[in-house]
């Protein structure tokens, strides 16, 4: 009984990545930290999750994935829940200067397993809703300093 009330009260993570084993390993760690963890390997499958799911606290997509970007991902999912968070990972090195035009968090592949669960938590509970403060950049705080 214990179980259901942990999973109930849970954070859900819709994990979003093209490649099978990657995806496994994300889901495998965020489970492991407990939350409840959604993985698809695509856009359009997250999207119709998203629409299957009345509960999603943060999206974490890939960037470069066929068909449906994860920031494209990101945007649609946004317009209709305004309150979901998104956090971003690549394997490539352009992901921070994607993320800028976003405000999203973005971690860079491959990570340490407790990094990732320290960047999704603290992505999860920043009062921030443009969820400042983790691997990225942002120009509004040396325009802030200036």
């Amino acid at each position: 009984m214990e179980n259901t009330k942990a999973e109930a009260t849970a954070e859900t993570i819709l994990v979003v990545d093209d490649n099978p084993g990657v995806l496994k390993v994300v889901a495998d760690i965020l489970e492991r930290a407990g939350f409840h963890v959604i993985a698809v390997e695509s856009g359009d499958a997250a999207l119709r999750q998203a629409e299957a799911n009345r509960r999603i606290d943060l999206l974490l997509s890939d960037i470069d994935m066929p068909n449906i970007s994860g920031p494209d991902l990101g945007q649609m999912l946004k317009t209709a829940r305004p309150e979901l968070r998104v956090m971003l990972m690549s394997g490539g090195a352009s992901g921070n200067l994607l993320v800028l035009n976003y405000g999203w968090a973005y971690i860079q592949k491959p990570f340490v397993a407790q990094k990732l669960v320290q960047m999704v938590t603290h992505v999860l509970h920043s009062p921030n809703r443009s969820q400042q403060g983790g691997q990225e950049f942002d120009i509004r705080k040396v325009d802030r300093d200036s």
